[in-house]
């Protein structure tokens, strides 16, 4: 899916090779009434990656949106993160960075 193209959208509006994914993730963002440890991570880890970023418009329109449903704004939402980490939240790996088969050799004869 490619980015939408908006009135807003200027001729300099550059198209985000994440943009698809991300889409998908703001997406399940806005539908989280009650956000959980990866939720407020992975707002916060959006919010950084398209800061300043000139193309992606509608998901920095959503992202403003998210925070305001959650009652937050930047400086909430990263103190907030700070703290996750630093308690030593790690995400979980998503399926799609898994790497290999999942075929477990070790266990055949040679």
């Amino acid at each position: 899916m490619a980015e939408p193209n908006t009135a807003a959208a200027g001729p300099e509006d550059q198209s985000h090779p994440l943009y698809d994914g991300d889409r998908d993730r703001v997406d399940g963002l806005l539908a989280c009434e009650q956000p959980g440890d990866a939720e407020l991570v992975d707002a916060a880890r959006l919010l950084m990656r398209y800061q300043g970023f000139p193309g992606a418009r509608d998901l920095q329109d959503d992202l403003a949106k998210v925070l305001r449903l959650w009652g937050l704004d930047r400086d909430g939402l990263h103190a907030r993160t700070r703290a996750i980490w630093a308690s030593g939240f790690r995400p979980a790996p998503a399926a799609a960075d898994a790497v290999g088969s999942g075929f477990d050799t070790a266990d055949q004869e040679s």
